[in-house]
């Protein structure tokens, strides 16, 4: 039967409507998108500007184009996005670095492989698919319940924002974020830039207070409270801090700063 008046995903129809228009490209310039979605309404954005709790997203798409600009519009509403080429390069991703919404081309080579071979998460996150209406009819039932959602091309980016956002709903954020220094509170790690910091437990707990009160001064007792909940002297905090600095601050602006008779600030 030609395909183009109903999909099913998860059980529910979507109209055809979906697949009109040419195919050729991935996204239509759409000028209501940065008001709406990138003017702090989806960005974690405080009253300061700084970022806090955001959403971990992936990208995966065989097409270097349009990997770059699913990502970069996806980065612009304020998540954290990493990219992957393949499934398997995505599997192997999540390991290290959960996230919490796959966003995935239908058009990567080893999409049946992965879907008779589904890997094991402990925590699956949802996946939201892109793909040309044609081959949504032989797709969608092979990958079943996997694919919570779907766009077509080429999609509007308001549509994709806002696919995103609805299957993002119930989500705790799981990433905190201050410019490039990011902390993943599934896996307990950090990472500046691309950079692994292989935080202890301690130097993890004093990070994350820093990034939640990011441009706050925070005083000595205020982090001894919370990396141990107990007071402690004062050049344990001290030593500690000097420890945190020597990972996130090796490469790149500093971003921990002392307040001679205050206390520390990130940011």
């Amino acid at each position: 039967m030609p395909y183009g008046n109903t999909a099913t995903v998860d059980g529910g129809v979507r109209s055809g409507r979906d697949c009109a228009g040419s195919m050729g490209t991935l996204c239509r310039n759409d000028e209501d998108a940065v008001p709406e979605y990138c003017g702090g309404l989806m960005t974690g954005l405080d009253p300061s500007g700084m970022l806090r709790g955001m959403h971990g997203l992936m990208v995966v798409a065989a097409d270097d184009d349009v990997r770059g600009l699913l990502a970069s519009r996806l980065s612009l509403a304020g998540y954290a996005v990493s990219a992957a080429a393949t499934g398997a390069e995505a599997v192997r991703m999540l390991d290290d670095r959960p996230v919490d919404l796959i966003v995935v081309d239908l058009d990567i080579p080893d999409l049946h492989q992965l879907a008779r071979n589904r890997p094991v998460l402990t925590d699956r996150p949802s996946v939201l698919a892109v793909a040309e209406c044609a081959i949504l009819e032989t797709v969608l039932p092979e990958l079943g319940t996997t694919v919570g959602d779907y766009v077509t091309k080429p999609c509007r980016v308001t549509e994709l924002l806002a696919r995103v956002r609805v299957l993002l709903r119930g989500r705790r954020n799981t990433v905190l974020r201050h410019d490039d220094l990011l902390l993943n509170e599934v896996v307990c790690q950090a990472w500046r830039g691309e950079r692994l910091l292989g935080v202890t437990p301690a130097e993890y707990r004093l990070l994350r207070h820093l990034l939640l009160n990011a441009g706050r001064v925070l005083s000595k007792d205020q982090l001894a409270l919370e990396v141990w909940n107990e007071p402690r002297e004062v050049n344990a905090i001290e030593r500690l801090v000097s420890r945190l600095r020597g990972k996130v601050d090796v490469s790149g602006p500093p971003l921990i700063h002392t307040l001679r008779g205050f206390g520390y600030r990130l940011g």
